[in-house]
């Protein structure tokens, strides 16, 4: 019945309109305005509603409420005026709600200053609780005040605000306009809430905050963002990683230790990159890589469960299961099994070259990588080719030293390392170590890094960091560290199609 009534809503928000009505509808609008303003009804002067129900509560409890007084408050988004009455629709923080006015309740002067409201306008209502002879819940009115006046159209009912160019340059609009959009958002306040939860209840995390501005920007391979400090007359770096400083906690004593925020990667863009991201990375002392397992099987699976029901979610289409334990699967394994090359039996990287050139790569691409940088290599490419080769959710491990900067060597083989990355729908959304708390060895690593800097044969790799090689000479526990990407589990348990649909405000290029 409520979408037969909306058939007939004032055709503002129902009908399209060219560039030139839109203009006239503003004009008009800050005409009305005016006329507010000059009868002493200036609808920005009101500092304050005291709201005291929503619009879910009312419909979920009206057994209860209804009959009785209540104070709402929201956007005006559907109207249908009928002499000297009107229904229209209030959007608020839980939804929508019907509200009746009627002329000989409000005072005919009122109703007079009420037909001047617009689609779009915030307004204040008092009154009581009832339903409709055609059974919608509603509320009947007996006071309403304009609490802001909209002087912009919103996009019409039917079409919305489709141009996803647009939706992410204004996404105050596209909240108010697709529900979908603002439940989503919801979600992502769950999910991270549910992060912490996991975190600090089932784990015993502390929660801490580290420096954005750097002037070494270590922890992870990419490229910074870079800035200037006019005081100090300093070049400092947004954050790529808040790595190191977590483990200098770790090296002071505060043994398990979590921080999620914003990191910045001067990269890339696309449906899984945004050069600003929310990132966690939590460390536990006297924990491994198989503790860090553990912790992100948990807060992935509890994060979809507590937002979807279930640990099961589907994403366009295709069905996970996140439900504890993942599978694993090791790098050179895979490798030996998709190209027959045994890289556990290969010794040097001249023989390393000769295999990957008898596969199929390019002698010249290649000439300066080691053995591990092609065992990595090979497994990258192959899962770009195979992309449901890695849907998982599965674990990935045995990286080689070479692309490892910060994890332990393996005892049982130290060309690879004690890490894994965390792989769903073929995307890396977890990477984590049993964390290098040897000082010679970090030292010699950060040295062959700063080589390959100074020579321009990797831009991405970690310059030296002399205080972080200080602290792990203070002495650091074994420690299990983990960084998550949120933004991409949160695509995934919501079903969004770009990380763009789940950042409020993503980067954007100026028009």
């Amino acid at each position: 019945m409520a979408e037969e009534k909306n058939a007939g809503i004032n055709s503002e928000i129902e009908e399209q309109m060219t560039e030139e009505q839109l203009t006239e509808q503003r004009i008009i609008r800050r005409e009305k305005l005016k006329t507010l303003q000059e009868i002493g009804r200036n609808p920005f002067v009101k500092e304050k509603w005291d709201v005291d129900a929503y619009s879910k509560d009312i419909k979920d409890n009206f057994e209860e409420m209804e009959g009785k007084p209540v104070s709402v408050a929201g956007r005006i988004m559907a109207n249908r005026h009928m002499g000297k009455a009107s229904f229209i629709d209030i959007q608020d923080k839980q939804g929508r709600i019907q509200c009746y006015v009627r002329q000989d309740v409000i005072t005919p002067e009122e109703y007079k200053l009420f037909l001047m409201y617009d689609i779009g306008d915030i307004i204040g209502i008092k009154g009581e609780i009832f339903k409709t002879r055609h059974g919608e819940i509603s509320i009947k009115v007996k006071e309403q005040e304009l609490l802001s006046k909209s002087l912009q159209v919103l996009p019409n009912k039917f079409h919305g605000l489709k141009d996803q160019d647009q939706r992410y340059r204004q996404r105050y609009v596209d909240l108010i306009v697709n529900p979908d959009v603002s439940d989503l958002f919801r979600k992502r306040a769950v999910i991270i809430k549910e992060v912490k939860r996991v975190l600090e209840d089932d784990y015993g995390f502390l929660e801490v905050d580290t420096p954005i501005l750097t002037t070494i920007a270590g922890g992870a391979n990419a490229r910074p963002f870079n800035t200037h400090h006019n005081t100090l007359d300093l070049d400092m770096k947004l954050r790529i990683s808040n790595e190191l400083y977590l483990k200098r906690l770790i090296v002071g004593g505060l043994d398990r230790v979590y921080e999620m925020g914003k990191m910045f990667r001067n990269e890339g863009m696309d449906r899984n990159h945004n050069p600003e991201y929310t990132g966690m990375e939590c460390y536990m002392a006297y924990g491994n890589m198989e503790s860090v397992m553990e912790v992100t099987e948990q807060i992935v699976s509890k994060a979809a469960y507590k937002v979807n029901g279930t640990t099961k979610i589907e994403y366009r289409g295709k069905e996970f299961d996140l439900t504890p334990p993942w599978k694993r699967l090791d790098m050179g394994q895979a490798v030996a099994e998709i190209t027959g090359i045994d890289f556990s039996k290969i010794d040097t990287d001249e023989e390393a070259r000769s295999a990957a050139i008898a596969h199929g790569m390019d002698k010249d691409e290649i000439k300066d990588m080691s053995r591990g940088k092609i065992l990595a290599e090979m497994f990258e490419a192959y899962c770009e080719d195979y992309p449901g080769y890695l849907d998982g959710p599965i674990f990935v491990t045995g990286h080689p030293v070479e692309i490892s900067p910060l994890a332990k060597r393996d005892p049982e083989d130290p060309r690879i390392t004690r890490r894994f990355e965390a792989y769903i729908n073929g995307w890396e959304i977890a990477n984590a170590f049993s964390e290098l708390n040897d000082p010679i060895d970090q030292h010699e690593r950060f040295k062959a890094q700063q080589a390959q800097l100074d020579d321009g044969t990797d831009e991405e790799a970690h310059p030296m960091d002399e205080d972080f090689v200080n602290a792990l000479e203070v002495g650091m526990p074994p420690t299990g560290g983990l960084g998550i990407g949120i933004d991409r589990v949160i695509m995934l348990i919501t079903d969004a199609q770009s990380i763009r649909d789940v950042i409020l405000f993503p980067t954007m290029k100026p028009l």
